[in-house]
């Protein structure tokens, strides 16, 4: 199973991804649709859970939300 990373105070994760995915202009659904073409479990529902800061996300999520995204890891957890 794999580890889930607490969003911590200080750090919106959540923030940062609804953020970056607006500035690209890209929607919910066509984000996890990418998501889930790298083979990264996601669905919709998740993401808005995560983008809200109430659900944790997962190791693969956040590579997959940096790949989809063409972003940094540090841009992400800023």
């Amino acid at each position: 199973m794999e580890q889930k990373i607490k969003q911590q105070s200080g750090i919106n994760i959540g923030g940062n991804i609804r953020r970056i995915r607006l500035s690209r202009g890209i929607r919910q659904t066509e984000l996890v649709r990418m998501i889930q073409l790298q083979d990264v479990n996601m669905t919709r529902e998740t993401l808005v859970k995560i983008e809200r800061g109430i659900q944790h996300i997962t190791g693969a999520q956040l590579r997959g939300l940096r790949d989809c995204l063409e972003t940094t890891y540090d841009e992400l957890l800023k």
